[in-house]
């Protein structure tokens, strides 16, 4: 009697392993089907930047020229490695991030690149704190210190990036400076944003103590006489600050 108490037992216990299993076996098989067969329905795109260098519309427009648009794909086949590398092929793209939820939507946070200053002479483009170089938008504008003339890539991304970098972390020169033009002879001469003196550099070495002077002739007489009287400082010469009068 007690055999077959046990036997009856086994049969129940195994029973009941066997249909859970095949309930298991079904769910798996059915809801991956779901998966497999359930279709993006809508990408949301975030952009980050002080500077909109790159609308949504151009965006959702490159994906759909390259055939990686998500709407409408089988949600397990979306490229997602793909959409990222594609963005980040753009200059102004420092990292791009895709990702799709369980509810079939898609997402793209895009970080753009932040403009540190302009060149602007025959090929404009920015540079940004990584010493990125790249190009302007055609449809939004950066409010950083613009250098023209005579400057090359490598100068920008050395000499200048140095020599603006120490204008933004100076208060004074940060606030009064707005374009940096460079000759042929690589003197660099510097154009404030109030008024319309010019300030002859001369050469960018030693660049700190030239402005030094400057700063100082400013605080005890210029500050409030003002140097709109003049045309030029030049500070070429050591120890020396020589103003040209209009």
């Amino acid at each position: 009697m007690a055999d077959k108490k046990t036997i009856i037992q086994f049969i129940l216990i195994t029973t009941g392993i066997v249909a859970v299993l095949g309930y298991l076996i079904f769910a798996l098989r059915f809801f991956s089907g779901n998966d497999t067969d359930a279709k993006c329905k809508d990408l949301l795109i975030k952009i980050d930047g002080e500077v909109p260098l790159i609308k949504v519309d151009e965006i959702h427009d490159v994906l759909s020229r390259n055939g990686l648009h998500p709407i409408g794909q089988s949600v397990d086949r979306l490229q997602l490695d793909e959409i990222e590398y594609l963005l980040e092929e753009n200059p102004s793209v420092k990292e791009a991030i895709c990702y799709h939820t369980p509810s079939a939507k898609a997402y793209l946070k895009v970080k753009l690149r932040a403009p540190k200053f302009l060149v602007s002479n025959n090929e404009n483009y920015y540079v940004d704190e990584e010493k990125a170089i790249f190009p302007v938008s055609l449809h939004a504008a950066a409010y950083v210190p613009v250098v023209t003339g005579r400057i090359t890539k490598s100068m920008a991304k050395n000499e200048m990036f140095q020599f603006i970098d120490f204008l933004e972390k100076h208060e004074f020169w940060n606030a009064q400076i707005a374009q940096i033009h460079v000759h042929a002879d690589k003197t660099v001469e510097l154009v404030p944003r109030v008024g319309n003196t010019t300030i002859f550099l001369g050469s960018l070495d030693g660049y700190a103590e030239k402005l030094n002077r400057v700063y100082l002739l400013y605080v005890q007489g210029f500050k409030a006489a003002g140097w709109n009287r003049y045309k030029k400082l030049d500070l070429r010469f050591e120890n020396q600050i020589v103003a040209i009068k209009r």
